[in-house]
């Protein structure tokens, strides 16, 4: 698997193509001997999904001179962890949702307790992918391991959706919701710009200081988006259900600082990606470029 050439906006569809492939192929090499398990694993990792954290991966390891190939074990382990979190995310308990990526989400689809259990051997996968890889040294797949262990667990996204449940209809101040969505959601988003750049133990300080940067700072436009889709897209647009947020009085950056405000938050945040973006040699840099263009402009 290689990065088209020339790199450019198209570079994300020909990728992600390669790597749809490569993410089937081991989940059928995974399966267990329950038949609607199975199922439910499969309709929340493979159908659907923008699969951003899975090129972010790719980008950073790119950045700092790792081959794509090199790399896909990390990358359908991150993508594996994501489908975890959003599975349970909608349960009833959670965020309550039906729809997820256009289609009835899994507990919807299977049942509560099989969506439970797709989540919770999502997770595991994720680091067995990761323990068995022969992608890397030992020690790169300890770091890879433990950047995704530390964004998904107390201090990642289990604390910001902790975070969120106990704020529904109570006041949130601006620093407390950043807070809370770069728990939530820039966790992971940091892990997988980690995950791809600790494959070359050698990256320097200026090029880990800018891919920290880079991540940070998407991570938290990725959000902001989100808040602002929620009140200005559909559900059929979103493939989710749009304007939730506000019916369940969930403070969002759209609630506190007002729609023209986040707009003006996020296209700071694109700059400042972009900007980061500066610690990368010029030949390394663009699909990293393409990504934060992608993020900034999606509309789902």
């Amino acid at each position: 698997m290689s990065f088209p050439q020339p790199i450019k906006l198209n570079w994300f569809d020909e990728t992600r193509a390669g790597f749809e492939d490569i993410l089937c192929e081991k989940l059928k090499q995974r399966k267990g001997p329950s038949t609607v398990l199975n199922e439910a694993i499969e309709y929340a990792l493979l159908d659907g999904g923008k699969r951003l954290r899975a090129m972010l991966v790719f980008s950073a390891g790119h950045a700092v001179g790792t081959p794509v190939g090199e790399l896909s074990d990390a990358a359908c382990a991150i993508e594996a962890m994501h489908a975890y979190s959003l599975v349970h995310d909608d349960l009833p308990c959670m965020d309550n949702d039906v729809l997820r990526r256009g289609k009835p989400t899994c507990h919807v689809k299977f049942g509560e307790a099989f969506a439970l259990l797709a989540g919770d051997a999502l997770q595991t996968t994720a680091f067995q992918w990761l323990a068995e890889s022969g992608q890397g040294s030992v020690q790169v797949r300890m770091q890879q391991i433990a950047a995704l262990a530390g964004a998904s667990g107390v201090q990642g996204m289990a604390a910001g959706q902790a975070i969120d449940l106990a704020h529904v209809g109570k006041p949130m101040d601006l620093s407390a919701l950043e807070n809370m969505h770069a728990r939530k959601t820039g966790d992971l988003i940091k892990a997988s710009v980690r995950m791809g750049y600790v494959s070359n133990p050698d990256i320097s300080n200026v090029e880990k200081e800018g891919l920290e940067a880079y991540a940070h700072c998407l991570g938290l436009a990725y959000q902001v988006i989100d808040d602002i889709l929620d009140v200005e897209s559909t559900s059929e647009v979103l493939g989710k259900t749009s304007g939730k947020d506000a019916l369940n009085n969930k403070p969002t950056m759209v609630s506190l600082m007002g729609l023209g405000e986040a707009k003006a938050l996020l296209t700071r945040l694109r700059e400042q990606a972009l900007s980061a973006c500066d610690a990368i040699a010029p030949q390394r840099r663009a699909p990293l470029e393409s990504l934060v263009e992608l993020i900034t402009n999606r509309k789902s």
